[in-house]
């Protein structure tokens, strides 16, 4: 699991870095689909999974709106901020942790039951979900989009033997 989070994280940085290159009105302007631009997204990622990490810690939730994150600089210090607690949450993560159950009321009143393990991997799917649109967003704007290569980054570890 954890090679997947830094595999999501390596692919944020070079979007971040691909965000630097471009201009602040096109990373600002409402994009159709997602949950706005180009720079929204990134900043709702991280809230997302943020926010998931704290809910299964049982601590509070982030409630910031976008609107005081308006600069790519300003989204990367809140990722900057965010990183230590869910880089901690997700290399302590144990297969104890798999099957804990999870509870939660929808907005419309439903309850779900979920595990613990199925919310981290909507986590990872949440963010390359997001990270396609992004790719199609950059095409509108003729950019070349981020490499969504998960082969030659080297997230794996191998053993000597």
């Amino acid at each position: 699991m954890h090679m997947m989070f830094k595999y999501n994280w390596a692919v944020r940085e070079d979007w971040f870095k691909w965000c630097e290159g471009v201009d602040e009105a096109d990373l600002l302007q409402k994009r159709i689909g997602g949950v706005g631009g180009i720079l929204h997204t990134l900043f709702h990622i991280i809230d997302v999974e943020w926010s998931w990490v704290r809910v299964l810690q049982g601590k509070s939730d982030f409630n910031e709106s976008f609107d005081q994150y308006r600069s790519i600089q300003q989204v990367r210090d809140l990722e900057a901020a965010f990183r230590p607690e869910v880089e901690a949450f997700v290399l302590d993560w144990s297969d104890s942790l798999e099957n804990v159950e999870f509870r939660d009321i929808s907005p419309d009143g439903r309850e779900t039951l979920d595990t613990w393990g199925e919310v981290m991997r909507h986590m990872i799917a949440h963010e390359i979900h997001h990270i396609g649109q992004l790719s199609v967003w950059s095409r509108e704007i003729g950019k070349q989009p981020v490499s969504a290569n998960l082969i030659g980054r080297g997230l794996a570890s191998f053993s000597k033997s």
